[in-house]
């Protein structure tokens, strides 16, 4: 027990020393900021680089005594295993709520040292000094929450010398150790823009400068999420044996909420950079943004959703509620503070301009968020006002989520094409012939391949009519800057679009067209489902300190024997199927083993999805994933130097083309 109360002190300690840290670390900031002395906000780097030391000392602790097996304290009695593999065993840290807060904080404050690094010149500006005061004030709140409510360094029960270890679902696939990290990496790293946004907010500098200084932060940040989210819709394929990737589940659409109004602002802000409009729109996405990341930790980590991925009944619901609250409320008092200041003085002069098309699609991303949320909420505002469970499932979002994607995969072709400021529209039909003729291409290979359906045939005709326009983007600039127009945000961003446009169609195909059937298998006997052959060749049954699992080998068309399996851990008694997929260019052939398992007469059922075009959302995960790092990187500029501006961030130009349709129509802002 002496040795269980020092870890338990240790760990408790390193919290609150990082929570002192961090709460005196935005005081001087907030102080030095207000009263410009320069002398306080020399202080400051050296809170952080204190939290960030208690940070990584905390989650420290907490990996040793989860690898060492130390059953001292509760939370390794909740989630560790003598029994665990080491690698599942390092991951159960952020396998259940007090752990994940945990890896919050020491995300947090890594993001918080590497702006106050980055910035570390400018420490002494009242913008740079509000926004590390603002990312010091929240990693304070996640401080005090893991030292609190959420306190993984509590003292166990005595005696237990054992625990059932993390749910079987998050220690029977590798993508456990990169899903949840690479997920917080994007939800938290919300936090250096906001932080931005606040700041430009309480100094009254809400020009363009807090985005130059942000602009590639959001860009990390949002690109950590998008590919966090698509290893989550991986794991759901290759672990949850359904043979889907997304179900609208309420926990997945928390993090694709800010993902929305992320994306939203990514796009917009280019607006405000290039023409000094949508000032009110982008503030408000980026508190959005932030806002709905905290949503979302409300909603996953409070126990108030039935969810597989929602974490069990909590204390710390009500103060992720009332921090929610307290951010949206103060930050549209800032908003409506600084009201005239964050006036544009133009307009939009027309709805065929590319300032226009952006605008567009801000009310289209905005109509979606409210959808999700909608569709995520209100069950729950059912539930406490009335006492009654509803459930909002698929048919409604997908009722309302598919025109309005359908919508943007035209707005994503016409808009690249648009020019800045004047009106497009004379010219518009001349520029999108070639893409027209690219997405005619696709609507009829769509056809002649057995596509049917109104809104699947307009997402495959749209999809390739958005890529041509891409491809066509890409083309120009190539030709204007050879190899170096890949690089960049302009073009970086037109690869973004390619990934987009790979998902969208991938998913398409195999929401629309999955054919599925059980098939009752006897050994030596061949069955046939959708023009292939399967054949049970036999049984593996596998054993081990912590399961038991019985896998069937089934051979398909002849060849390679797959394995789906059911797994029972035997501590928590819990059956876990796990699926077994032959993936190809053009489909997938998913197998799951379905209970009851006859081994003794040599008989097994399966069932078997054929489902189209799935390895291309794996690729189009990965091709977004290479636009976002060209969009980050700088540009090289004639004479060899960094694209890099006043403000010492390396701040993006438009491409060659833009630029020279801008210098011919109008005066650049």
């Amino acid at each position: 027990m002496l040795i269980a109360s020092t870890i338990a002190q240790l760990g408790r300690g390193i919290l609150l020393l990082g929570f002192v840290a961090s709460f005196f670390g935005a005081f001087a900031a907030a102080v030095g900021a207000k009263r410009a002395d320069q002398k306080t906000l020399r202080l400051v780097p050296r809170f952080v680089g204190i939290a960030m030391a208690a940070a990584i000392g905390a989650f420290s602790v907490m990996e040793w005594a989860m690898m060492s097996r130390d059953f001292s304290l509760d939370y390794v009695q909740k989630v560790g295993s003598r029994s665990t593999p080491a690698l599942y065993n390092f991951a159960a840290v952020w396998s259940a709520l007090e752990g994940s807060i945990l890896m919050w904080v020491l995300i947090l404050a890594g993001y918080l040292a590497a702006a106050t690094w980055w910035m570390r010149r400018r420490i002494n500006e009242p913008l740079v000094g509000w926004a590390i005061a603002v990312m010091l004030a929240v990693l304070a709140y996640f401080f005090l929450l893991s030292f609190g409510p959420a306190n993984p360094f509590v003292v166990g029960a005595p005696g237990v010398t054992d625990g059932p270890g993390p749910n079987p679902l998050l220690q029977n696939h590798v993508l456990v150790m990169f899903h949840p990290p690479i997920l917080y990496l994007g939800y938290v790293g919300m936090t250096v823009p906001f932080a931005f946004a606040v700041a430009a907010l309480i100094t009254g500098k809400v020009d363009d400068g807090w985005l130059h200084v942000t602009r590639r932060w959001t860009l990390a940040a949002w690109g950590f999420l998008t590919f966090g989210i698509a290893l989550g819709g991986w794991w759901s394929y290759e672990v949850l044996g359904w043979s889907g990737v997304w179900a609208w589940d309420p926990v997945e659409n928390a993090s694709l909420l800010p993902w929305i109004t992320g994306t939203a602002y990514i796009h917009s802000v280019m607006v405000q950079e290039r023409r000094g409009l949508l000032r009110v729109w982008n503030i408000s996405l980026l508190i959005a943004t932030f806002s709905l990341t905290i949503l979302g930790t409300f909603l996953t980590r409070s126990g108030v959703l039935n969810s597989v991925h929602a974490f069990s009944e909590s204390d710390i619901g009500p103060w992720l509620l009332v921090a929610f609250g307290v951010i949206v409320a103060a930050s549209l008092v800032l908003v409506f503070m600084r009201g005239d200041q964050l006036r544009s003085s133009g307009t939009v002069e027309s709805i065929y301009s590319r300032e226009g098309a952006f605008l567009l699609n801000n009310i289209l991303f905005a109509v979606f968020a409210f959808v999700v949320l909608l569709g995520t909420v209100f069950p729950l505002v059912v539930e406490a006002l009335q006492q009654r469970q509803i459930v909002v499932g698929e048919p409604f979002f997908d009722q309302l989520t598919v025109p309005i994607g359908i919508t943007m995969l035209f707005i994503m072709a016409v808009a690249p094409m648009l020019p800045w400021r004047r009106s497009g529209r004379d010219s518009l039909g001349e520029k999108l012939l070639v893409p027209a003729v690219v997405g005619l291409v696709s609507l009829g290979l769509a056809v002649a391949v057995g596509a049917r359906g109104l809104a699947p045939l307009l997402a495959f005709g749209l999809g390739g009519f958005a890529a041509g326009s891409a491809l066509a983007h890409l083309g120009r600039a190539i030709r204007a800057q050879r190899l170096n127009g890949f690089v960049g945000r302009s073009n970086g961003g037109m690869i973004v679009h390619l990934g987009v446009i790979m998902i969208c169609v991938a998913l398409t195909a195999s929401n629309s067209f999955t054919r599925s059937q059980e098939i009752d298998l006897v050994l030596g006997r061949e069955a046939s489902f959708a023009g292939h052959t399967f054949e049970l060749v036999g049984f593996e049954e596998r054993t081990d300190s912590r399961s038991n699992s019985v896998r069937a080998l089934v051979s398909i068309d002849g060849g390679k024997a797959y394995a789906p399996a059911i797994t029972k851990f035997t501590r928590i008694g819990m059956n876990v199927g796990t699926p077994s997929v032959r993936t190809s260019l053009t489909h997938d052939i998913y197998l799951t083993l379905e209970p009851p398992v006859r081994q003794d007469s040599g008989q097994a059922r399966i069932k078997v999805f054929v489902k189209p075009m799935i390895l291309w959302l794996w690729v189009g995960t990965f091709v977004m994933a290479a636009g976002t790092a060209l969009a980050i990187m700088p540009r090289r500029r004639r004479g060899g130097r960094s694209d890099r501006g006043e403000h010492g961030d390396l701040v993006e130009r438009a491409d060659l083309v833009e630029r020279a349709d801008a210098s011919q129509h109008a005066t650049p802002t």
